[in-house]
């Protein structure tokens, strides 16, 4: 059996499959995808046939990016162990070196070989896409698997199929998630419109689909940035990343006061919302906002509900802003614990908690109802009506909330479905706190390994020593705060800081990127603004 593994290898180059998959120039990954094909079919094996699945893209990356990962049976990510797995075999050279791998692989976690693997896949608008499709395609027929494609979908929809397929519990995207959201709101006042900044991606025809099978005023939407045909325009200027990132509107958004708006990333799986003030000022909604807002509602339900042991829980990383977690500890009473970065971190954490609310502050979150919750709602007998509305508005959620993963589309149905049961503007739901003045700063260095973390990365304990100075620095301004985290894709480090003042904020930031910078290998000329 020929498995083209030498053809299409890119000399000089080395993949590693992280939190996203692999991830890197599209044109680059056809052997990657070829061989992404073959471990999701032995995947499937180890896991008795169960259905895997495999997406094509690369997020909120520039279109020229493309990347893959692999689903697990319950619409989770890739378990951890199999990462390893799939860096090595993207990496050897020859047929045999690949046929080595995957007996390896099969004899380490005792496959049954002569199961039938099942496989679904799917990409997104990349003119990539196609390419490396049809690669996976060739890396799944090597080896019998019966495979089927979902075309061009979100990534959380891939998820979500994935988990419907192997739980026997399947029911159209839409459908599930828009009648739940109906259930919600049914009666409450219809919301002003929606305007959705979709990045130019894939989530553009997907909400549009949405709004099709819904066709209630409850969902009044009209979607930008939707050009998936016009190379070049993915992810340019527009998107929640760069909404994030930059602190403004996407292109082709103009903000008036009053006016409601969010955006999507490339593939659908970050939201963020945002609105102009009365002074036309832009103010942004983000992951940690979204997350409080949510927390706030389950809490009041699960307090209504009076359910002995229910409880609501948040989980963050140190990016998360410190006013939203003093908010969520010392206003909201509820439990709080921090993960590393990286979606698979919070989720595992999140599964800890009878309800756990996890966002990053970039957009991309979800809810986790385990199975201690889910027996307790099961189990309730309501005493009144207050009670017995609460449970079933608790069972609505769950069914509105994919719980697979971070979904842009299941996440704008939750914010709006809690807006409109609290008849709140975004200004009321933005004036529960006020975020600190923050500052995240790259500062490039020869080597990111010598950066050793601990505290959910918010300490160093290595190089020697620079923690000290970063605390010292922290010592001198209110409400400051500061860590410093090696980057998981290049030879840089991250800095964020943040303080009860703009000024303040930014002097912590530049004075700790330039301690980094001077005691830890920094590289190439001394920016000018460290200080």
């Amino acid at each position: 059996m020929a498995l083209r593994a030498n053809v299409f290898l890119p000399a000089n180059t080395t993949f590693a499959y992280g939190t996203a998959g692999f991830r890197t120039i599209g044109d680059t990954l056809e052997s990657t995808l070829f061989r992404a094909g073959l471990l999701a079919a032995l995947r499937s094996q180890s896991k008795q046939g169960k259905v895997i699945g495999v997406m094509i893209t690369a997020s909120h990356n520039h279109e020229r990016d493309n990347g893959v990962k692999l689903v697990d049976p319950m619409g989770e990510m890739l378990q951890q162990s199999w990462e390893g797995y799939c860096t090595q075999i993207a990496n050897v050279e020859t047929d045999d070196e690949v046929v080595q791998v995957l007996i390896s692989v099969a004899q380490a976690e005792n496959i049954d070989l002569s199961i039938t693997p099942r496989v679904v896949y799917a990409r997104d608008t990349r003119p990539s896409g196609p390419l490396l499709q049809a690669a996976l395609e060739d890396g799944l027929a090597a080896l019998n698997a019966n495979a089927t494609s979902y075309g061009v979908v979100t990534t959380p929809q891939l998820h979500y199929f994935v988990r419907c397929l192997n739980t026997c519990r399947y029911s159209g995207y839409y459908e599930k998630y828009g009648q739940a959201y109906l259930r919600l709101v049914d009666g409450r006042s219809e919301p002003s419109k929606l305007y959705i900044d979709a990045a130019n991606g894939v989530g553009a025809p997907q909400v549009r689909k949405l709004a099709d099978a819904l066709k209630s005023p409850y969902f009044n939407i009209e979607v930008r940035n939707s050009d998936t045909e016009t190379l070049g325009k993915l992810n340019i200027d527009c998107g929640a990343d760069y909404v994030k990132s930059n602190q403004r509107q996407p292109a082709g958004m103009s903000l008036e006061p009053g006016s409601r708006y969010c955006s999507f990333d490339g593939d659908a799986d970050r939201i963020v919302y945002y609105y102009a003030d009365e002074n036309g000022s832009f103010r942004l909604l983000d992951g940690d906002k979204i997350a409080t807002l949510v927390a706030t509602y389950l809490r009041d339900l699960v307090t209504t509900a009076n359910i002995d042991d229910l409880e609501v829980g948040v989980v963050q990383t140190a990016y998360a802003n410190g006013n939203s977690t003093s908010y969520i500890k010392d206003t909201l009473k509820l439990p709080t614990v921090f993960a590393k970065t990286g979606v698979k971190h919070l989720h595992h954490e999140a599964e800890r908690m009878n309800i756990g609310v996890y966002f990053e502050a970039n957009g991309h979150g979800t809810v986790l109802f385990n199975p201690s919750a889910v027996s307790k709602l099961q189990n309730a007998t309501p005493q009144n009506p207050a009670e017995a509305d609460a449970i079933q508005r608790l069972w609505n959620l769950r069914d509105l909330i994919n719980e697979s993963v971070g979904d842009a589309i299941s996440d704008m149905l939750l914010v709006e479905a809690i807006l409109i049961c609290k008849g709140w503007t975004l200004a009321q739901w933005d004036a529960a706190y006020n975020d600190l003045p923050s500052r995240l700063l790259k500062v490039v260095v020869n080597d990111r390994t010598i950066f050793k973390t601990t505290n959910a990365e918010q300490t160093l304990t290595s190089p020697p020593e620079l923690q000290d100075v970063v605390n010292t620095l922290v010592a001198k301004y209110p409400r400051g705060r500061s860590f410093v985290r090696p980057s998981g894709t290049e030879d840089a480090v991250r800095v964020y800081a943040e303080a009860a003042t703009r000024t303040d904020c930014d002097q912590l930031a530049y004075s700790v990127a330039g301690a980094v910078f001077d005691r830890a290998g920094g590289r190439g000329e001394r920016p000018v603004e460290f200080l």
